[in-house]
C-alpha cells in the first residue's frame, strides 16, 4: 500500500480549515476588503469621501426615508472620470430632501424637509422651471427628478449617509494595516536578520536601537512622528509603520540566531555562498511562520492606533471618513439619545480588530509544528 505524507504547507492548510473561527474571520475580512475596494459602487452616496451634506436631515435614525429632488446638472458642468468607481464622483447632482414641491408661475418651489412639516413648511427654495429639461407638469417632474432615499444606518450630524461613510472609511483602516505591516516587515526583517546573523557589534548596535524604540510608548511615538511629518493621510501611515518594526526585528533576530547554527547553514557557508544568499535563500524562509502571526497582530494594532489618532484629531483629516473620526464627531450623542452614531463605527473597529486577532491565533495553531 502506497502512502504519501502531506507537505508541511498542506498540513498547515488542513489545520487552518478545521478552525471554524479562523475560516469565518478570513471570509469576513475578505468581504470587508471587497466592500472597501468597491465602496463607491456599493455606497448610496458615491461622491468623493461620501461627503454630501443635508443639514435638514441630520442625526436621523437607521432606516430613515425621505424624498429627494435630484437637480439636473447644467450642460457642460459634468466631468466624467473613468476612475469614479475607485475614487468617487467629483461632480454629483445636487440632492435636496423636501417635504413638498410646488409650481408657481415659472418656478419650482422646494420646501426642504422638516420634521414638523405639517405645522410649518418654512421658506421655499426657488428654481427656474426651465432647468427641469422642459418639463412643466409637477407630476412629470416628480416622476423624473424625485426619488425616495433610504438611509440604512441613518445620517450623521451633518446629514451625511452614515452607511456610505462607514464603507469609505473601511479603506482607511485596511490601508493603514497593509502599509504599516509592509513598512514594519521591511525594517524589522532587515535589522533583525543582520543582528541575528552577524552578532557582535552589529547585534549590540541594533539591539540598543530596538531597546530605545521599545522604551517609548507607541502612541506617544506615533503622535510625535505625526506632528513632525504633519497631519494627513500618508503621514499617519508612515508614522504607524515606523513604530511597529521593533517586535518584528526581535522575533526575526531570535529565529535567525537559532537557524544559523543548523548544519545545512554551516554547509552553505562552507560551499562559499555569500552572506546575502545564505540569509535570503536559506534562513529567512524558515522564519516566515512566526512573521505571518506577528503581521496579523500588527494589522489589528495598526487599525486601533489609527482610530485613536483620528479620535484625537491628528489622524486622517476631514472630510476623509475614518472610523475613529466618526466616533470623535458623535461620542457626545451617546448622552443625547442617539448612541448608534458612535456605536456603529465603534463596533466596526471592534469586529475588524477581533477578526485579525482570531485569524492570527488560527494561523499560530496551524503553523505550530508541535500540534
Amino acid at each position: 500500500m502506497h502512502h504519501e505524507s502531506g507537505s508541511p504547507t498542506k498540513m498547515a492548510l488542513q489545520k487552518f480549515k478545521s478552525n471554524f473561527w479562523g475560516v469565518f474571520c478570513l471570509i469576513y475580512i475578505t468581504i470587508i476588503g471587497f466592500m472597501a475596494l468597491f465602496a463607491y459602487v456599493i455606497a448610496p452616496d458615491s461622491s468623493v469621501n461620501a461627503n454630501t451634506m443635508n443639514l435638514s436631515i441630520h442625526s436621523q435614525p437607521p432606516g430613515f426615508q425621505v424624498e429627494m429632488l435630484i437637480l439636473p446638472q447644467r450642460s457642460g458642468n459634468h466631468h466624467k472620470n473613468n476612475w469614479e468607481w475607485l475614487l468617487g464622483k467629483e461632480d454629483t447632482p445636487q440632492q435636496i430632501p423636501f417635504s413638498r414641491l410646488k409650481i408657481e408661475e415659472n418656478e419650482v418651489l422646494v420646501y426642504r424637509y422638516k420634521k414638523d412639516a405639517q405645522t410649518s413648511l418654512g421658506l421655499p427654495q426657488r428654481f427656474e422651471l426651465s432647468r427641469f429639461n422642459g418639463l412643466t407638469n409637477l407630476e412629470a417632474i416628480q416622476e423624473v427628478f424625485v426619488k425616495k432615499h433610504t438611509f440604512l444606518l441613518g445620517t450623521d450630524k451633518y446629514g451625511r449617509d452614515l452607511f456610505s461613510r462607514l464603507l469609505v472609511g473601511s479603506r482607511i483602516s485596511l490601508s493603514i494595516g497593509f502599509v504599516a505591516v509592509f513598512i514594519s516587515l521591511i525594517i524589522g526583517l532587515s535589522l533583525g536578520a543582520l543582528a541575528g546573523y552577524f552578532g557582535g557589534f552589529i547585534d549590540a548596535t541594533i539591539m540598543w536601537l530596538i531597546n530605545v524604540m521599545w522604551s517609548i510608548p507607541t502612541l506617544l511615538l506615533v503622535i510625535a512622528i505625526t506632528l513632525a511629518l504633519g497631519k494627513g493621510f500618508w503621514q499617519v501611515f508612515i508614522a504607524v509603520g515606523l513604530t511597529m518594526w521593533v517586535e518584528v526585528a526581535r522575533v526575526v533576530r531570535g529565529q535567525v540566531m537559532g537557524v544559523k547554527k543548523l548544519q545545512y547553514i554551516t554547509a552553505a557557508k562552507a560551499l562559499g555562498y555569500s552572506h546575502s544568499r545564505v540569509i535570503l535563500k536559506h534562513i529567512l524562509p524558515q522564519v516566515v511562520a512566526p512573521l505571518i502571526v506577528i503581521s496579523a497582530a500588527n494589522f489589528a494594532a495598526a487599525i486601533l492606533i489609527e482610530s485613536g489618532l483620528s479620535f484625537l484629531g491628528i489622524g486622517a483629516q476631514p472630510p476623509t471618513p475614518s472610523w475613529g473620526g466618526m466616533i470623535k464627531d458623535h461620542y457626545s450623542y451617546i448622552l443625547l439619545g442617539k448612541p448608534y452614531l458612535a456605536l456603529v463605527p465603534g463596533l466596526a473597529i471592534m469586529s475588524l480588530v477581533m477578526a485579525f486577532m482570531l485569524i492570527g491565533n488560527a494561523l499560530r495553531d496551524a503553523l505550530d509544528v508541535k500540534t
